[in-house]
């Protein structure tokens, strides 16, 4: 029990403070740029590990299983995450993990959109979320200077990243979470490279400050490495209730960092109207869980997988998806593509997107 109490400690606090990172990231690095070299450098870190421990042919992934994860990966880290480093240019990191917190509501509305019949309770939640998210948006977070710009975007970050969680249940993505991780964190750096230079971002490594190249190792080693293992592991070995509190958590996480480390204010709007999302996200999530809940559970009565509703770890469907001990075994075929879950892999500043697997 220490263990996994040391693990959701990593993730809650860590995915909290990502938005943080990539607030003190940008104050001297091109948003674009600056999370291209974040994510190709966690792929390229993460391949090499992955090629030690269980030789190259681990990385071997069929071509329909590494579009899916390219795909995926542009969805969630090149537009997901890359719109978000252009927000915080104009609205605070604790604003923007709040409105983030949404994923999971545009999650159940794709579902609808798709013919999916939710219960009455998740379009409850799913009502009162977007009510809170109507109040920061309309308030600006109750700052008389917020962005309409920024929260515009950071709400487009949002939506792309339910988008990437919604199609990666449908797609064909690799079976191992972690090899999937590769492709999608490589094809999402590679894509944030080619729009930042199209946006006319250059690299001047002499003019980074000291605490912007701090923060950018931080986002690599633990944002996109360290976390994104305890979650994993934690979805093999952890209650299924404990491990989903990480979606109410962040976003508070990342609201106490952002007034405590850069002084932002903290309004009765974002108190109010974060309040209002969270409890909304908490309804679905709730009702989500007991409605998909997998048959097959495992000695201590928990499920295998989180069930998918903007929360890593089951299928659309109700399928469990796969956990930390999905290890590649290193054969000849390599990791076996196939279906995967629409909870998807965490993002890798917690919010809930999908690679396979688990999300």
């Amino acid at each position: 029990m220490p263990l996994i109490w040391a693990a959701l400690g990593v993730v809650y606090v860590v995915w909290g403070s990502t938005y943080l990172g990539i607030r003190i990231v940008i104050e001297t690095m091109p948003p674009l740029l600056g999370g291209a070299v974040r994510f190709m450098a966690a792929g390229v870190v993460l391949g090499v590990l992955l090629a030690i421990r269980y030789g190259p042919s681990v990385l071997r992934v069929r071509w329909r299983g590494l579009g899916s994860a390219v795909l995926v990966g542009i969805l969630l880290l090149t537009f997901g995450n890359g719109m978000v480093s252009i927000a915080e240019q104009h609205i605070s990191s604790g604003l923007a993990a709040l409105l983030v917190a949404s994923v999971p509501l545009w999650l159940v509305v794709f579902r609808r959109l798709a013919g999916d019949r939710p219960r009455w309770t998740t379009v409850a939640g799913v009502a009162i979320g977007f009510g809170g998210l109507t109040l920061l948006s309309l308030t600006r977070g109750g700052s008389a200077t917020g962005s309409v710009f920024g929260i515009v975007v950071i709400l487009c970050a949002a939506c792309s990243w339910a988008t990437g969680s919604f199609m990666s249940g449908r797609l064909s993505l690799p079976a191992n979470p972690y090899v999937a991780s590769v492709y999608e964190m490589l094809a999402g750096g590679l894509a944030l490279t080619v729009l930042g230079l199209a946006k006319g971002e250059t690299l001047h490594v002499e003019t980074y400050s000291t605490r912007s190249w701090v923060a950018l190792g931080y986002l690599i080693v633990f944002g996109s490495l360290l976390a994104f293992t305890s979650y994993v592991w934690l979805l093999g070995n952890a209650p299924i209730s404990l491990v989903g509190t990480y979606a109410y958590v962040n976003p508070t996480v990342a609201v106490l960092l952002g007034a405590a480390i850069l002084g932002e204010r903290v309004t009765w709007a974002t108190m109010v109207g974060g309040a209002i999302i969270l409890v909304g996200v908490g309804l679905v999530v709730s009702t989500e869980r007991r409605s998909r809940m997998p048959a097959r559970c495992q000695a201590g009565g928990e499920p295998d997988a989180l069930p998918a509703a903007g929360i890593p770890g089951g299928t659309d469907d109700g399928t469990p998806a796969g956990t930390a001990d999905s290890t590649p075994d290193g054969g000849d075929d390599g990791p076996v593509d196939g279906p995967v879950d629409g909870g998807g892999r965490a993002a890798e500043d917690g919010v809930s997107y999908g690679s396979g697997r688990r999300r």
